[in-house]
């Protein structure tokens, strides 16, 4: 398998100008704790991610280190710290120079990345621009461990799942930001998170029309989206029973 097979191709971006409570409250909004940061032209500039946002002057988060410690750091450190924490802006607090992949990079690659640099996403580039995003918060439990032994993607695979993604972004209703899809041997699975329980049905209807697709398994969580209570799909309540019996 390679990147482009499982990346989120219908990724939420922010540009550098962009308020940082906005992208915060965008951010809450689809579930999602981090998002690039492109420039005019749609170039990858940047990451925001909640570790960006964790210690801000709104919520007496900031540092306040002692005067010692200040010296020893130096005043550019200092600096640095007061712009991450009082920026507005999104280009005044992101990350700079993500780490990326190629959208035909292995998933090997991905997460000895991921596990190199201890981060939970990464942008996949095509000839420098961003097409896609892979997020282990949905994909690595279920992928990783079989990513090495996995046989290479079929061609009719590749364009089942084309035809989902493109359906997805089409339909009004498909929460394409959130969720992700994989497709092996006719066989699609569908991962990440849904704020209406009735995506599912949705969903799953969607890609049992597509020819091609054999059967359809739901590994989607739904979070209520007043209270955040989550809850797994009932294919993978089901399952995680039968191993604890």
């Amino acid at each position: 398998m390679q990147a482009k097979d499982v990346m989120t191709r219908n990724v939420l971006t922010v540009r550098q100008d962009d308020s940082v409570i906005d992208t915060a409250k965008l951010m809450l909004k689809n579930r999602i704790s981090g998002m690039p940061v492109v420039d005019a032209s749609g170039a990858l500039v940047g990451m925001i991610t909640e570790g960006d946002l964790l210690r801000r002057t709104e919520t007496q988060t900031e540092r306040h280190r002692p005067r010692w410690l200040q010296f020893l750091l130096g005043p550019g450190h200092a600096a640095e710290e007061f712009a991450q924490t009082h920026g507005r802006k999104v280009g005044e607090v992101m990350s700079l120079r993500p780490h990326c992949v190629s959208d035909d990079a292995s998933l090997e690659e991905v997460v000895l990345l991921m596990e190199r640099h201890h981060i939970k996403r990464v942008p996949v580039l095509r000839e420098d621009r961003l097409v896609g995003i892979i997020s282990r918060a949905n994909l690595m439990d279920a992928l990783v461990s079989l990513a090495k032994f996995a046989p290479p993607v079929a061609e009719a695979d590749r364009e089942v799942r084309d035809t989902i993604l493109s359906q997805m972004a089409a339909s009004t209703w498909a929460p394409s930001a959130t969720v992700n899809v994989t497709v092996n041997d006719g066989i699609v699975d569908f991962w990440g998170a849904i704020v209406d329980d009735r995506d599912r049905k949705a969903l799953k209807v969607l890609a049992e029309n597509i020819p091609g697709v054999r059967e359809v398994h739901d590994h989607m969580v739904w979070i209520e989206p007043y209270s955040g209570f989550s809850i797994e799909s009932e294919e993978d309540t089901a399952k995680r029973e039968r191993s604890v019996a």
